[in-house]
């Protein structure tokens, strides 16, 4: 069973940047597709950012290249450097890891941007 434990949120001002990890413990991560996902309050959660074990790369479409994925497999964390904020950027961030049938979530890690 894994766990993951997201930290790097807060608030910042429009224009700037924030970098979230998330730590894995329980697995090592090298065979797991990790993701960033976000969600606002009455709304589903929204995919934002993909690695898969390859470190093959998607965004989302409102991405636009502000954000980058990363993973450090040796040390079973996954980054997400976010640039270039904006309001709307403005969620919980939670952190996912999959393989086969396998899902697992953190808790989430605030990000406000105003």
């Amino acid at each position: 069973h894994v766990q993951l434990v997201e930290s790097g949120g807060g608030s910042v001002q429009v224009g700037g940047s924030l970098r979230l990890s998330c730590v894995a413990s329980g697995d090592t991560i090298g065979r797991y597709c990790m993701g960033w996902f976000r969600q606002v309050p009455g709304k589903g959660r929204e995919a934002v950012a993909a690695a898969d074990a390859d470190r093959r790369t998607i965004y989302g479409d409102f991405v636009e290249g502000r954000f980058t994925i990363d993973r450090d497999n040796a040390r079973s964390t996954v980054f997400l450097q976010m640039n270039s904020l904006n309001s709307d950027d403005s969620a919980l961030y939670f952190c996912a890891g999959s393989w086969t049938l396998e899902k697992y979530w953190g808790q989430g890690t605030q990000v406000t941007v105003s």
